[in-house]
């Protein structure tokens, strides 16, 4: 079994565009920006020997506000720009109840499966509770990206930093987790 980090995309890796202190997706391919720090953190991460995978929750092709189009040419580029293993993607809303949509841990568990990788010696960054709580319910260690979104935080986290390259440094220092 391998160890894993699970990175939430918009917000950890790429910047979101904020409006109203909410986080939400770059809506065009020139709205693309990775965050500073992120090739360089991601590179240190995988020479450690972590698979990189990104579980992303876009429910605005389900609103109808995105082109799933538009998020898979998204999630190509990164994959392109970064050494991702995967990038795992639910296109649903709340209403739709599926069990990819994070807090669910549909996706890392997926990932998990195909990737044969160990939730309990890997971790989860994300900017949001709901990337916190599906990383919590599928036994990773949890690290909040605390941008004081106006919105509610994770209720727990293992640790909270203010970007990614915080984060690898916490990952890089504590090896497997306990």
């Amino acid at each position: 079994m391998r160890r894993a980090v699970f990175l939430d995309r918009d917000g950890v890796i790429n910047r979101a565009v904020v409006h109203g202190r909410r986080p939400y997706p770059p809506r065009s391919l020139a709205e693309l920006e990775l965050l500073p720090g992120v090739p360089q953190a991601l590179r240190a991460l995988k020479a450690a020997g972590y698979a990189l995978v990104v579980v992303t929750n876009q429910p605005e092709v389900a609103r109808g506000t995105a082109a799933r189009s538009l998020v898979s040419a998204i999630n190509d580029r990164l994959q392109a720009m970064l050494p991702l293993e995967a990038v795992l993607t639910c296109p649903h809303d709340d209403g739709d109840r599926c069990a990819c949509r994070k807090p669910q841990p549909g996706l890392i568990l997926r990932a998990a499966g195909e990737l044969r990788i160990d939730c309990a010696a890997s971790y989860i960054i994300g900017d949001r509770w709901r990337d916190v709580e599906a990383g919590r319910r599928a036994g990773c260690k949890t690290i909040f990206v605390d941008y004081g979104y106006d919105e509610p935080a994770p209720e727990a986290c293992d640790f909270r930093v203010s970007g990614l390259s915080e984060a690898a440094g916490i990952i890089l220092r504590m090896g497997i987790p306990a």
